[in-house]
């Protein structure tokens, strides 16, 4: 089996971290703005998402008072946790 040299480890490495910096900027994109009125639509879609880990409402409509529009966009576009996560 032939060894790797050390160009083709460092072709991998860059390649590695070319990809996780994709990954990263496009989980930072930006979204479709929803304005502040729609944050019971927001906190309903919050909660289908979040399931039984979600904040109580009050919590919830605190939280997306505070945020920005493209915040809530970013909450309404997400359709795992994991992406809700990614949103504030």
């Amino acid at each position: 089996m032939p060894k790797f040299s050390t160009v083709d480890k460092v072709n991998r490495i860059t390649l590695f971290f070319t990809v996780i910096l994709f990954l990263i900027l496009s989980g930072c994109t930006n979204y479709d703005p929803v304005p502040v009125g729609k944050c019971t639509e927001v906190v309903k879609h919050a909660k289908k998402v979040l399931g039984s880990m979600a904040p109580d409402h009050k919590t919830l409509m605190a939280d997306c008072k505070a945020a920005t529009d493209s915040e809530r966009g970013c909450v309404m576009a997400a359709t795992k946790k994991g992406a809700l996560a990614q949103c504030m």
